[in-house]
């Protein structure tokens, strides 16, 4: 699972799911991970006849996740999510919880899926979860000043200098390139460290990049590089493994927000451009 990489920015935090069982359904024991699976699913019972879905987020993670000003939860995540139930046809009701909590929760079946720009990475993840086609796209990226014309490639990051966190993959990144890394604790550190000069670019999350160019359009910086599609990362509602008819339903909705330009106009919301695109 990936995500993260806006934590320098705005302090980044957590977020979990479970299901609420409205009829308790006869259960078998998983030897492989312990845990139950479902004879019967009552969140595809759910879904059918207009029911409630519960969902796993943070709400303290801008701009995926977060209470506005007038303390409304809202964000990327979950306004996309709110279009899914509406495609639905069902009601959503948001459990709000850590990061660090949140695929616990899912486990212990305190809501059905989780909307928390959650990728499945790992092969153990894969195995144990399904997560449902993607609604935000999101790769490394190069940031440096707009009057800076030496990105013409990723090999032109050799011999500069880049501003990274030394345990992040992004120093690793910018290291593989062969760049000389200045560290940093952050990324707002450092962004000010290229503003100033003393670093020639940083490499972060694109989502992350764009939420701070969206913040601050005047900074004098710019994107100049981006990952190709094949190092993307996709983040989607996840849920737990077996419910394969509940993950073709959300696929259905998901697709038809990607065709009525729903997913778009909330990307452009919330980042000012469509990050929904692979």
């Amino acid at each position: 699972m990936t995500r993260r990489t806006l934590s320098s920015l705005a302090a980044v935090a957590s977020s979990a799911v479970l299901l609420v069982a409205c009829n308790q359904s006869p259960t078998t024991d998983n030897a492989e991970t312990g845990s139950s699976t479902e004879t019967s699913s009552d969140l595809l019972t759910r879904i059918n006849n207009g029911g409630t879905i519960n969902v796993g987020t943070e709400g303290t993670y801008p701009p995926f996740t977060y209470h506005n000003e007038q303390g409304e939860l809202t964000g990327y995540d979950v306004e996309v999510t709110r279009a899914v139930a509406d495609k639905l046809g069902v009601s959503v009701d948001f459990k709000e919880t850590q990061w660090d909590a949140m695929l616990a929760g899912l486990d212990s079946k305190r809501f059905d899926m989780v909307a928390n720009q959650v990728s499945l990475t790992t092969p153990e993840r894969k195995a144990k979860y399904d997560k449902a086609d993607a609604y935000s796209w999101s790769g490394a990226v190069v940031l440096a000043p707009e009057s800076d014309s030496r990105f013409n490639a990723w090999e032109s990051l050799k011999g500069l200098k880049s501003a990274q966190s030394l345990s992040s993959n992004y120093g690793e990144l910018a290291e593989k390139y062969q760049a000389t890394v200045v560290p940093v604790e952050g990324m707002a550190q450092a962004i000010e460290l290229v503003k100033q000069g003393r670093a020639d670019f940083t490499l972060n999350d694109q989502l992350a990049v764009l939420d701070y160019l969206k913040k601050f359009p005047d900074s004098g910086l710019e994107i100049k590089l981006v990952a190709p599609a094949d190092e993307k990362t996709g983040s989607g509602l996840v849920l737990r493994k077996g419910d394969d008819e509940v993950v073709a339903k959300l696929n259905t909705a998901m697709q038809e927000l990607h065709d009525d330009g729903t997913l778009t106009r909330l990307s452009e919301e919330f980042f000012g451009e469509d990050i929904s695109q692979q």
